[in-house]
């Protein structure tokens, strides 16, 4: 969204920040030449993961044209705040661009974040001109991008919603809240020393915040069950769907699987 003043300058980034894929980049060189794009984001967070499409097409889009995309990574979870973590995350998501490692949340708060993920946008010279806390917006974001490029340049058309949740307008099923089996975001649930876990849901998919190693078994009443390997911290895909299900799930693994967190995808309507 736009903000409501326009005078709104880029807090700098603080001088201790350990920066991932390049060197410790100067904001105010980088503002100076054109508009910068900063992604705030967990990569076990599945609000985070499922805007990343979005920022990495813009990045491929604009950055010829003089954006410059920074990430930073805010750990939500325990086993997401060491750097090392945050460095073999960043292959697998195809990040391509520089990521500060922010494992106090000191720049999430210099930021403002309410959530994952958080997107600002400040136009050269360093002044905020969009901002979206949390996932959507992703049209608007593309055109206040071309707005600080080039704003009378023929574009090719915005990129198409990536899902159906994501068109503007879409009529869109709430999902079932996040679960954390073992009781707080700080206490693993071990999957082969625990009972299995039983829940339900309703959503357009199911996604355990994990890590260890070994697999993680799920049955969904009536299906057959499935295996998913647990190979070190990550966003891992229980289930996903067409349109927003209700399904009751068993699951249960090898005991050196941790589980974080079960969190749920919004889901269109079914047809």
């Amino acid at each position: 969204m736009r903000p409501s003043r326009l005078d709104i300058a880029a807090p700098p980034f603080r001088p201790d920040l350990e920066w991932l894929g390049g060197d410790a980049p100067r904001l105010e060189r980088i503002v100076t030449k054109g508009p910068l794009l900063v992604h705030f984001f967990d990569f076990a967070q599945v609000n985070s993961v499922r805007a990343l499409p979005y920022v990495r097409a813009w990045h491929e889009r604009y950055e010829p044209a003089g954006l410059t995309v920074l990430g930073i990574h805010s750990p939500r979870f325990p086993f997401t705040r060491p750097a090392e973590a945050v460095a073999g995350a960043l292959p697998g998501l195809g990040i391509e661009w520089p990521v500060a490692v922010d494992s106090e949340l000191a720049t999430w708060r210099d930021y403002g974040c309410e959530g994952w993920p958080s997107l600002f946008l400040w136009g050269r010279g360093g002044a905020l001109r969009w901002y979206q806390l949390g996932e959507g917006e992703y049209r608007g974001a593309e055109l206040a991008i071309r707005e600080e490029l080039e704003p009378d340049r023929e574009w090719p058309p915005p990129l198409d919603p990536l899902r159906e949740t994501d068109a503007q307008g879409a009529a869109v099923i709430a999902p079932t809240p996040e679960l954390l089996p073992g009781g707080s975001l700080a206490h693993p649930w071990r999957a082969g020393s625990e009972q299995p876990l039983r829940f339900e849901y309703e959503s357009g998919g199911a996604f355990a915040a994990a890590t260890g190693a070994g697999s993680l078994r799920i049955e969904l009443e009536g299906g057959a069950a499935a295996e998913v390997a647990i190979d070190g911290p990550g966003l891992y895909e229980l289930s996903t769907h067409p349109t927003s299900e209700r399904h009751a799930v068993e699951l249960s693994g090898s005991a050196e699987a941790l589980v974080y967190s079960i969190q749920f995808a919004p889901g269109a309507p079914r047809r």
